[in-house]
């Protein structure tokens, strides 16, 4: 039976764990060969364990002669790749890690400009790349102000690789909360009252998952009118004051 992705290639940089691997999951259902990358490697061999990964590959994403290296090993022509590798980075003004801010920016803005460069000769015409992003630094808060930055800077940076690598597709997923590992991590002991408020106050009435992410995921990868653009998934939290 042909399904969606048959006889495709997808690589998901971020792979092994939560919306990157939930993506994986879902391609491999729909037919595809995926090759996982990610930074932990006993978590990674698990998750291609699971997924009956074509390969996996475990480096720094950031680091760009790694990044390199991995994509002269990769199998071509590759059809789609999906990057969800990195973090959000919060802090008021007075208390900022410019190290680790400056971390979460190659994590997002570089890394995409990298990835996007070696793409060029190695995924097919037509296919896509898509980048992670988020919603909630769209309104200005005291501890948001360096993610505010990366919220912003990502639709422009898509939108303009678009047209530069073209026929290559290129998208960002931008996400509210999801309940991903990322997410326990992040909230630590406020996570069951944050799942809580969102249950009762989304026009949803539930929580965002990483299925919900991946869904749209694969729809950007076989959809191919789509490019340039930034596609919201929050359960509409933005709807809400």
């Amino acid at each position: 039976m042909t399904t969606a992705l048959s006889g495709q290639t997808v690589v998901v940089i971020g792979g092994s764990a939560g919306i990157g691997l939930e993506t994986a999951r879902l391609a491999r259902a729909e037919g595809a060969e995926v090759v996982l990358a990610a930074r932990n490697p006993e978590r990674l061999e698990r998750a291609g364990a699971e997924v009956g990964a074509l390969r996996t590959a475990a480096f720094e994403a950031t680091d760009a002669a790694a990044l390199a290296r991995f994509w002269e090993q990769l199998p071509t022509p590759i059809d789609h790749v999906m990057v969800t590798a990195g973090r959000p980075y919060y802090g008021l003004l007075a208390d900022i890690d410019v190290d680790q801010a400056s971390r979460s920016f190659d994590e997002h803005l570089w890394l995409a400009v990298n990835v996007a460069r070696h793409a060029v000769g190695t995924v097919r015409p037509g296919g896509t790349l898509l980048f992670m992003g988020g919603t909630g630094a769209r309104r200005p808060k005291p501890g948001l102000a360096t993610a505010a930055v990366g919220t912003a800077a990502m639709p422009a940076l898509v939108a303009n690789l678009a047209l530069e690598i073209a026929p290559i597709r290129v998208n960002l997923i931008a996400a509210g909360f999801v309940d991903t590992p990322l997410s326990a991590d992040l909230l630590g002991d406020d996570l069951e009252q944050r799942r809580a408020q969102l249950r009762d106050t989304l026009p949803i009435a539930r929580v965002v998952t990483p299925a919900d992410v991946a869904a749209l995921a694969v729809h950007l990868m076989t959809n191919t009118a789509l490019t340039g653009a930034t596609y919201d998934i929050d359960g509409g939290q933005q709807l809400l004051s």
